[in-house]
């Protein structure tokens, strides 16, 4: 994309809605094609998704290059003003000429941060990591995960003792100012891309999967953070009864997708996601026997051939049924998995240290303009101009799928802000 920077009196800027792999990407293409561009993100941090896995498929590449090559780009591009914790409150006026009022919370943390951790270790209170699916506890101050951009520390008030002030006397920058308040900012903005990605279905709504109560019943964002090396477990995938390592693991797809009674559509990226899966257990545990229960397997395009090469080991076996049940041996925690095989035409019964349930992917489109039309399943769809969409909250797609997509919504909404810009 060429420069088309527009005169100081006719521009406004693009906001983007969701700073993870979608939206960064979009704002970076748009403004280093010449427009401003105001990127907004609920969490702490930037990344989303993307940057909590460990690897990508199909190359088994990890999210950290790409990220540090991204943030670099944001952090030393002048056009891109990057709000955390902010969320868009009203958005007023018509498309090319809109007036975006965002609400960003306090971090309580300020820019003197230097992640020196002084006040880790006088902080009394401790939270479930969200980052990491409550599989570990982080203190109520606390880096918001490994690579976090930007890289300062946030305090979940919520958590924290009534009256409690020790990480600010161990803090020697001044750096925590636990009485910030919540403020609003308005900006003139010409068109808007939502890019506010995904949720990992609830698996606890599938009761006969045992999610929740079964602990070695995992899910399959969990089992990511388990594979990745700053995770919860440092990189090891273990029983979460035990901390032993599993001899036998079963992935459940489908979990929740293809389902009139969850999500009737596919989430497309689970079967490669869980073919990746393996590869970890079996770089860890190569002995391990691994069954993946499917209804079908679906790897489109070029992707089939990472599904060609990963099968071929002989410690993973691929069985065509619906899991019926998955109930536990009290004593040894371990999971007994009923299916009905569909091509030997009868029902099985197996034993496994370890399940993992696919999970498919619900998009996050709530709290958005009523601009954005919606799809019967929540996804959001284009058609009103000014308004564009990208990323997981369009339709489940994988990473690369996803950046291209982004890339494609900056293009529209740079496009539509300057023929708004030459018609004013």
């Amino acid at each position: 994309m060429g420069s088309a920077v527009l005169s100081n009196r006719e521009e406004k800027s693009l906001l983007v809605i969701g700073g993870g792999i979608a939206g960064v990407t979009a704002a970076l293409e748009a403004a280093e094609a010449g427009a401003s561009v105001i990127l907004i993100e609920r969490s702490p941090f930037l990344g989303g998704r993307a940057i909590a896995l460990h690897l990508y498929f199909p190359k088994l590449c990890p999210p950290e290059c790409g990220f540090e090559i991204n943030f670099r780009r944001l952090k030393n591009n002048p056009r891109i003003t990057v709000l955390t914790q902010a969320e868009l409150e009203s958005l007023r006026g018509k498309p090319g000429d809109f007036q975006a009022t965002v609400r960003i919370d306090p971090r309580y943390v300020n820019d003197r941060c230097t992640l020196c951790g002084d006040c880790l270790q006088v902080c009394p209170a401790e939270r479930a990591d969200d980052f990491n699916f409550g599989l570990t506890r982080t203190k109520a101050i606390h880096p918001p995960q490994p690579m976090a951009f930007p890289a300062a520390f946030v305090v979940d008030r919520a958590a924290c003792p009534e009256g409690c002030t020790a990480c600010v006397a161990a803090c020697r920058y001044g750096a925590i100012d636990l009485g910030q308040a919540a403020e609003r900012r308005t900006f003139p903005v010409a068109a808007v891309i939502a890019a506010t990605g995904w949720e990992p279905y609830d698996a606890s709504r599938l009761v006969h999967l045992g999610y929740g109560k079964l602990p070695n019943v995992v899910t399959n964002v969990m089992l990511e953070r388990m594979a990745a090396t700053e995770g919860p477990t440092a990189g090891k995938i273990v029983r979460p009864s035990d901390g032993n390592a599993p001899k036998t693991v079963a992935f459940v797809q489908c979990a929740g997708s293809r389902d009139e009674n969850h999500l009737p559509y596919c989430s497309s990226v689970c079967c490669l996601a869980s073919l990746k899966h393996t590869t970890y257990i079996h770089a860890l545990y190569p002995e391990a026997e691994v069954t993946i229960f499917y209804i079908d397997i679906r790897t489109p395009g070029l992707l089939e051939d990472f599904r060609t090469k990963v099968a071929t080991n002989n410690h993973l076996k691929l069985v065509k049924g619906r899991v019926g049940k998955i109930e536990e041996d009290p004593e040894t925690h371990n999971l007994l998995v009923t299916v009905e095989d569909a091509l030997a035409g009868k029902k099985l019964t197996e034993a496994f240290d370890l399940v993992v349930l696919a999970t498919g992917i619900v998009p996050r489109s709530g709290g958005l303009p009523a601009e954005f039309p919606r799809d019967e399943f929540g996804f959001l769809t284009n058609g009103t101009p000014g308004f564009y969409a990208a990323g997981c909250a369009k339709r489940p797609e994988e990473v690369a799928a996803t950046v291209r997509d982004a890339t494609g919504a900056a293009l529209k909404a740079l496009q539509y802000a300057m023929r708004s810009a030459r018609h004013e």
